[in-house]
């Protein structure tokens, strides 16, 4: 066995993830850089890179934007800087919707370009028969059921599901077909809690709630969101930090530094001659 394959082998896995319904909570959050990625590949089970990645990262209003490319970048960084977590890549807005053949290329591509462990598709009616194919010919794929946001354009907008009768039959019906093509885990979004709840108990497989319910087999949440990164943010979430804050008060300091021309100081600068260790350190003359 080759030391790359024992690398790959010691993050978690399908099977790992599958045998976690019912068990200990997945504690799950996006991930789009290799620094962001190390700091949580310790606490987290799943890092989901999350075609999120579009609105947080690159100022996009809506995930539709996102491509294929996109999604690859930032899933190799991903994958360098996480040794344990499995890694997921979202399939973007395109992608999967047309024939099987271009669905399974496409992933295909992500697997093999990222050497992430599973790809993510909105379980749109539609597309189920593209996740069996992907199934069927050795592509991981988890679901994702409730609020779609890829389907912003035909929804009108982002808005919490299920709390209608026509509309819970539809979710579950969704989360069915999901199933039944073979996703070896299901994200909810967004959806009243009643209904997360009686989807996790129906489903043989994980589920991951946002904006969904305690009940879930998991959870997880946009990390900027969790980090506080922005002004505001979904009801759901709640922030474990205040990055907004801190980040803009490190900034302010370091430009009152800049213009005081406190900055860069002794420490920060190079000089023209090396000193000897322990010697005083001393400005060398200019001319």
């Amino acid at each position: 066995m080759s030391a790359h394959a024992s690398t790959a082998e010691s993050r978690i896995s399908v099977r790992d993830i599958r045998l976690r319904k019912g068990q200990d909570p997945l504690v799950c959050l996006t991930a789009y850089t290799a620094p962001m990625a190390g700091l949580m590949d310790p606490f987290c089970d799943i890092l989901l890179v999350g075609d999120s990645v579009g609105m947080v990262v690159h100022g996009l209003p809506s995930t539709v934007g996102v491509t294929l490319d996109m999604m690859i970048l930032h899933g190799q960084a991903v994958m360098r800087g996480s040794r344990r977590a499995m890694v997921v890549v979202d399939m973007p807005f395109g992608s999967c919707e047309g024939a099987p053949e271009v669905a399974f290329a496409n992933a295909v591509r992500v697997l093999q370009e990222t050497g992430a462990q599973a790809v993510k598709i909105e379980s749109a009616p539609a597309v189920i028969p593209n996740i069996r194919y992907l199934v069927e010919r050795g592509v991981p794929v988890m679901g994702h059921v409730g609020l779609r946001p890829q389907a912003v354009l035909v929804e009108g907008g982002f808005r919490a599901r299920g709390r209608e009768a026509e509309e819970r039959s539809q979710i579950l019906a969704e989360m069915q077909g999901a199933v039944e093509a073979g996703v070896f885990a299901l994200v909810i979004e967004g959806v009243a809690e009643s209904l997360a709840t009686e989807l996790t108990a129906q489903c043989p497989v994980p589920t991951i709630g946002i904006g969904a319910s305690a009940a879930c087999d998991g959870q997880i949440l946009v990390t900027e969101d969790m980090l506080g990164l922005f002004e505001s943010s979904p009801r759901f979430v709640r922030r474990y930090g205040d990055l907004r804050g801190l980040v803009a008060s490190a900034v302010e300091r370091y430009a009152n530094d800049v213009s005081a021309r406190r900055f860069p100081g002794h420490g920060e600068t190079y000089f023209s001659t090396r000193r000897k260790a322990g010697a005083p350190l001393v400005d060398i003359p200019a001319g």
